[in-house]
């Protein structure tokens, strides 16, 4: 319910209040617990009716927060009534019962109908919300995304360098991170260096990273082929190489059943620039892989 209360609800709840209770001290006690202070019903004089302490009462109630939700929960409390005990004994019995069942329904249906509009404008904030929170999530990694394209141009004066393969290992590393795909960093197994691995809908792939000045070659084809050659047999190579490829690198990658994927630069720029997560990159290069044998899709064939 709205802080402002409609006269509408405040009649309804006095009178569910006037015709559920009939002997004074059962209404002061109803009152009581539901936080009506002892220092106003002190002043409730012997020859003042229930209907004129609640004419004192309400407006009194409704000048504050506190106030206004005392007649809120009254009226829930109201509401829920199933029986009237106070209306027992009297010589109208049935006439008091029937006035205060229509007055308790007047009062529910009322309450039932502001409820099930509360809930839909929770709804609708909650998709408020959720929308914001989304534009600012995209606008977050926006930012993000343009934070890591940036820092990998400040890397290209040093491609081809030990310290640049460095770099770019801890910059791809934040990649992965960024599209929360689950990853090991570089480590080394078997004496060999392993620049580590990422896991994409159930399939590990050996990561091997070239940041070199000139295309990878059919060596650096045949190293990474030896690295899965002591791993378990369902793990895959992802060779990222930013110079590219040679032929016959591409060739020696390529062929029946085999286990490596190789991306370039354009797959790197595809991250940034046309809206395609890792994830989902890999996962759609795995699929040219094991439909074709062909180790590499071009960027402008990706679909």
């Amino acid at each position: 319910m709205s802080e402002s209360l409609p006269s509408h609800f405040i009649d309804l709840v006095r009178a569910a209040l006037l015709k559920s209770f009939w002997r004074k001290p059962t209404l002061r006690q109803f009152l009581l617990r539901h936080r009506v202070k002892e220092s106003f019903l002190a002043t409730w004089t012997s020859d003042e009716t229930k209907r004129d302490v609640l004419d004192r009462l309400f407006p009194k109630l409704e000048k504050t927060e506190e106030g206004r939700q005392v007649i809120k929960q009254m009226a829930v409390s109201l509401s829920e009534q199933i029986a009237f005990p106070d209306l027992k004994g009297w010589e109208d019995e049935a006439l008091k019962v029937r006035d205060a069942t229509e007055a308790v329904a007047n009062l529910k249906k009322y309450v039932s109908v502001v409820r099930d509009e509360e809930a839909m404008e929770r709804g609708r904030q909650s998709r408020r919300e959720a929308a914001q929170q989304e534009r600012r999530a995209n606008a977050t990694k926006a930012a993000s995304i343009e934070s890591l394209a940036k820092e990998l141009e400040d890397l290209v004066p040093v491609q081809g360098t030990q310290d640049g393969g460095y770099k770019f290992q801890d910059w791809f590393f934040k990649v992965v991170d960024f599209f929360e795909v689950e990853c090991r960093r570089p480590y080394v197994s078997g004496g060999r260096q392993i620049d580590g691995t990422v896991t994409i809908e159930g399939t590990t792939y050996l990561v091997e990273l070239k940041f070199t000045a000139s295309q990878s070659d059919a060596t650096d084809i045949d190293s990474l082929l030896a690295k899965l050659g002591n791993v378990a047999d369902n793990t895959m190579g992802l060779m990222v190489s930013m110079s590219g490829y040679s032929s016959v690198a591409i060739t020696q990658a390529s062929g029946k059943k085999t286990p490596l994927i190789l991306l370039d630069a354009s797959h790197v720029m595809a991250l940034f620039y046309s809206g395609w997560k890792l994830g989902e990159l890999i996962a759609r290069l795995r699929r040219h892989v094991s439909q074709t044998g062909e180790a590499i899709l071009e960027v402008g064939r990706l679909q």
